[in-house]
């Protein structure tokens, strides 16, 4: 089983156990992406002072008025590219330099050059050649992206129009992403856009969405590297679809986490206590290969009280079994 196939299966967990289904789940989780996304650009707001920030309207101490505008504008793009995935808007080289206005409204610049003034606050394409950092390749010339740009959106209008499974709608957004970073279109803000764009693809087709973590930096900037020299999209499906499965992974393992202490600490706050058998089907979800002793300690009640809620959950028809004792697994009946 490679990556994708793995994410999508344990993206099928993911949804069983409800996650996704939390209270404020999808605000908390974008706030996340944010937080990550303008992270990797330098900014050190964590999560919980983008919290405050957007929902109370308090500046976080310490934190320089660039790094949190930079937060707002993001904010507000993946706010517009979400009602544009919603009307599955076609995507156009307006729209993007729309959404891209919004990332850079407080932060971007304005460049003079032999050919005219351009604004990236504006959303304005360049009109200079810009490379990878000091010593990096360059990106293509700043004449060829008005072409450039106008083809990818062109590709990824007929890609979006086909009938996809979810694992070719996570590639057709991790490949979307690579295509913009690699057009470059912008003086400022095209890795926000690249992953925006990818996020804006998720969204419109119901997908979990993807995040870079901000740890991982490095391997992410290896990866886009790695694509672009070996001309090889596989290198950065793999990248994405394992950094996804990270995320996932712990995602789960803090759900469970919450159920083992007692109750379920939905996004936004608050908790909801669970009873025995709650907490039996909602573990056995995300581990069908649980045995009674493994519950048991678990949950913090005796095994003899687990066979017995197990017995109790099959007669009810809520519970299965798959296989022997040993060796099988159960199978949760929703």
């Amino acid at each position: 089983m490679d990556a994708i196939d793995k994410l999508i299966a344990l993206i099928g967990q993911y949804k069983e156990l409800g996650i996704d289904s939390q209270i404020d789940y999808e605000k908390f989780y974008l706030y996340s992406i944010i937080t990550h996304s303008t992270a990797i650009e330098g900014s050190t707001v964590t999560e919980i002072e983008n919290q405050l920030l957007f929902d109370e309207g308090i500046s976080a101490a310490g934190k320089t008025i660039v790094e949190q505008m930079m937060n707002l504008d993001l904010k507000r793009a993946y706010e517009e590219s979400i009602r544009l995935a919603k009307a599955h808007t076609d995507i156009t080289v307006d729209v993007l330099k729309g959404l891209s206005r919004l990332v850079m409204q407080n932060t971007g610049s304005i460049y003079k050059t032999p050919l005219g003034e351009f604004s990236s606050a504006n959303g304005d394409i360049r009109l200079v050649n810009v490379s990878a950092g000091v010593g990096g390749k360059s990106y293509m010339n700043f004449q060829k992206v008005p072409t450039k740009l106008k083809e990818f959106c062109d590709w990824l209008n007929v890609q979006r129009g086909r009938k996809m499974s979810p694992a070719e709608c996570y590639n057709l957004s991790f490949e979307a992403h690579y295509r913009l970073v690699t057009i470059h279109p912008w003086a400022d803000g095209n890795g926000r856009m690249a992953r925006l764009i990818m996020n804006h693809i998720q969204f419109e087709f119901g997908l979990v969405p993807a995040k870079v973590l901000k740890e991982d930096k490095g391997d992410y900037i290896n990866a886009l590297i790695a694509t672009r020299d070996n001309e090889d999209i596989a290198y950065f499906l793999e990248f994405m679809a394992t950094e996804m499965i990270k995320t996932i992974s712990s995602d789960i393992d803090t759900f469970v986490k919450s159920i083992q202490e007692g109750g379920v600490k939905p996004a936004g706050g608050g908790e909801k206590k669970l009873k025995s058998r709650e907490k039996i089907l909602m573990l056995l979800k995300a581990h069908p290969e649980y045995s009674a002793k493994k519950l048991a300690g678990a949950i913090g009640i005796t095994e003899k009280a687990i066979e017995k809620h197990l017995s109790r959950l099959k007669a009810e028809g809520l519970l299965k079994r798959n296989g022997p004792d040993k060796g099988g697994e159960w199978i949760v009946v929703d």
